[in-house]
């Protein structure tokens, strides 16, 4: 190995390690008073709750862990959105877990904290997967009321999801192990069956303050809506348990039983390791975004037994299309080429831009792989489309609106893997957020935005200056200088995965060797939810 092939494997391994390093403090919710006070009461930790949930030594795939990073300060943060959201395996059945954390503001409900209940739905449903909801909420946070109450996907959506999952006979199970109020209280009662833990689980539509300020009556919580209240009374729940893990061991028992689910029919043979060493991604990834390279030793590092069919691979060079497989599972790849190639009229073609032919290309493997129903995988490492005078007359957009309506209308499950720059409409064309990939992570290498970062400060630069000029300002070389990092870091914060990720714009941040178990565990997950449309491009222009 050679001293770059050293630097890249040093950089990309401290960029996992800080990722790695973030999770840690993410994972301690509210920190130490926090969860010791949910201790005394009896209470397992949102975490310790799913621990003890899915099966031992199975696989575990978090979904939002860095929602909300950096956001709400003004009121001392909110930790992965202080809900826990993620794949598990429960008895043996593939699940999605809604955990809140109720050493979190005492779970309440932040802006942040809806979308990432909306999202883990939406995978629920496009999947088909059981959905079980761990209660333990205070509800909605008031200062952020505005924020998180009218809107279409504001904090409703919830339970009307909860109606259409149980009409498409999407199973949904609730544990109500703590507080469960207001319109909250609605979210376990709309599921299929809900069981609440004796002595810290209640739910109730006002708790005894706000009956005791609207209507005078004296009453406890526990009274008002406690366990007994409504295992043996109202009726409103199905089960009542000692403790919390009682609780969870009667949702393992009712997941036993349930019935095999109808199967998509994604063709899986026996799994089988890379050939080629997974480790040396770290070296082949540069650690500049701006530096070429191969992303054909990418591919074959994540693929089984490194064995990728590569489509038309001598046209369209800027990107790579092809088949293989991940897990066992079959998989379409379109993935973009860093390297500078030669196009088939000898012209030489930037790595990283998508070009009329690759864009041709690409079009094409995505109907073919609807066409066998076989799954997409995009590895994004995008710049954009490319521009210029000789691109627009070779009908470029025309091209592009090609790829991008496929992918628009694809029927078949994709997957989106952010491993570099995922700049402009390159986002769109390669199945960004925006396109419904079943599921979007990104390496910790990831650029998302407009348009990169010394293109971007330079427009902006030209925009402030213009505005400071005709307030009369006198722009020295000094002053222009100190603009320009100014804006330069600021756009270029906005630009990083734990920026997208805090968004929900991806998944999550993953180490390079987590991506073969993310790809495994959404096919297996799409592979529950039988493709009910034909595959429709619509219009395409030719």
């Amino acid at each position: 190995m050679n001293l770059e092939f050293n630097k890249n494997e040093d950089t990309n391994k401290q960029l996992s390690y800080e990722v790695k390093i973030r999770l840690k403090k993410i994972y301690a919710g509210g920190g130490e008073k926090a969860a010791a006070k949910q201790k005394e009461k009896g209470k397992m930790l949102a975490r310790e709750r799913i621990s003890y949930l899915i099966d031992k030594d199975s696989r575990w795939l978090e979904i939002g862990a860095f929602a909300a990073e950096d956001m709400y300060k003004e009121v001392g943060g909110c930790p992965s959105a202080g809900v826990v959201t993620g794949i598990g395996y429960v008895s043996g059945r593939q699940c999605m877990i809604i955990a809140n954390d109720a050493t979190v503001k005492a779970g309440a409900w932040f802006p942040m904290t809806a979308k990432k209940n909306l999202r883990a739905q939406e995978i629920a449903m496009e999947n088909r997967l059981p959905v079980i909801y761990l209660v333990d909420s205070a509800g909605v946070f008031l200062p952020f009321q505005d924020e998180i109450f009218p809107d279409k996907e504001h904090f409703g959506r919830i339970f009307r999801n909860n109606a259409i999952m149980s009409s498409k006979g999407i199973i949904q199970i609730s544990a109500i192990m703590g507080s469960c109020v207001a319109g909250g209280a609605y979210l376990p009662i709309m599921s299929d069956e809900a069981m609440i833990v004796e002595g810290t689980g209640s739910v109730f539509l006002a708790g005894s303050y706000l009956v005791k300020s609207a209507i005078g009556e004296d009453i406890d919580n526990e009274t008002l809506g406690g366990a007994t209240t409504h295992c043996e009374i109202s009726g409103v729940t199905d089960y009542k348990h000692p403790n919390d893990a009682a609780c969870l061991d009667s949702i393992r028992k009712i997941m036993s039983m349930i019935g095999t689910p109808q199967s998509a029919g994604f063709d899986r043979i026996k799994p089988a390791e890379p050939k080629l060493d997974e480790q040396e991604i770290y070296g082949l990834l540069p650690g500049s975004r701006e530096n070429p390279y191969d992303m054909r030793e990418i591919i074959h590092r994540l693929l089984d037994n490194s064995e990728f069919e590569e489509y038309k691979k001598l046209y369209g060079q800027s990107i790579i299309c092809g088949l293989g497989r991940i897990d066992g599972w079959a998989v379409g790849i379109v993935a973009n080429q860093r390297k500078v190639v030669k196009s088939k009229k000898g012209e030489m073609q930037f790595g990283g831009v998508i070009y009329s032919d690759s864009a041709d290309k690409a079009t094409r493997f995505i109907m073919n792989c609807n066409q066998k129903k076989i799954p997409l995988v995009f590895l994004q490492d995008v710049t954009g489309f490319m521009v210029g005078s000789r691109s627009e007359q070779g009908g470029i957009i025309k091209d592009g609106a090609k790829m991008v309506n496929v992918v628009a209308n694809s029927v078949v499950p994709k997957f989106t893997i952010v491993i570099g720059n995922s700049y402009g409409a390159g986002n769109y064309a390669m199945c960004g957020k925006a396109y419904d990939p079943r599921l979007i992570y990104a390496w910790p290498s990831a650029k998302i935005a407009v348009m990169g970062g010394s293109q971007a400060a330079k427009v902006l630069l030209q925009i402030q200056e213009a505005s400071l000029k005709a307030k009369g300002e006198v722009i020295t070389k000094e002053k222009e200088d100190e603009l320009l990092k100014e804006i330069t870091d600021r756009y270029d914060s906005q630009t990083t995965p734990y920026y997208a990720a805090s968004r929900l714009w991806v998944d999550g941040i993953i180490d390079p060797l987590e991506t073969r178990k993310v790809i495994s565990m959404g096919i297996e997950a799409a592979n529950q939810s039988p493709i009910e449309k034909s595959f429709n491009p619509g219009i395409i222009q030719t």
